[in-house]
C-alpha cells in the first residue's frame, strides 16, 4: 500500500492553490470546474484542496481548520533544498511563524509555520553530515 493523496478541507480551494504556489513554489495540477476541488503538483503523493461544501455534501464529520485556534493534530511536510530561505520566503507570502528554523538533535533542520487555514506545514531537510 502506498500514500497516494492528502487532501485539506479548506475555505477556498482557489485562495489555498494561490497560497501555496506563491508561498511553496508548488505547481498547481488540476482544478474540478466547480471550483471546489484541486491538485497540486508535489512528487509521489498528491497535495489536494477540497472545499469545505464537498467533504459536508458527502456526509462526513470533521473537524474545521481555524487559524485562530491551535492546529489540528497532524502536519504535511516539504523538503526545500534550504530550510531557512523556504521559512523566510514562505512568511513572507503569506504564511505565519511557528517556530523558526532549528538543527534538531537527529540531524534534520526543522521549521515550522501555518498556512492560511491554520494547517501545519513543516519545512525540513536532513543536514549534510
Amino acid at each position: 500500500m502506498r500514500l497516494s493523496y492528502t487532501i485539506l478541507y479548506v475555505k477556498n480551494v482557489k485562495d489555498s492553490v494561490a497560497f501555496y504556489e506563491k508561498a511553496f513554489h508548488l505547481k498547481f495540477r488540476f482544478i474540478h470546474e466547480s471550483g471546489l476541488y484541486a491538485e497540486m503538483e508535489t512528487g509521489g503523493t498528491t497535495l489536494a484542496f477540497s472545499q469545505f461544501e464537498l467533504i459536508e455534501s458527502l456526509k462526513v464529520d470533521f473537524q474545521k481548520s481555524n487559524p485562530k485556534k491551535p492546529p489540528l493534530g497532524s502536519q504535511i511536510t516539504f523538503e526545500p533544498d534550504d530550510v531557512k530561505k523556504a521559512y523566510e520566503y514562505g512568511c513572507q507570502h503569506g504564511a505565519k511563524p511557528v517556530k523558526a528554523p532549528e538543527v534538531m538533535p537527529w540531524g534534520w533542520e526543522c521549521a515550522f509555520v501555518r498556512d492560511p487555514d491554520g494547517f501545519l506545514i513543516e519545512l525540513a531537510k536532513e543536514c549534510p553530515k
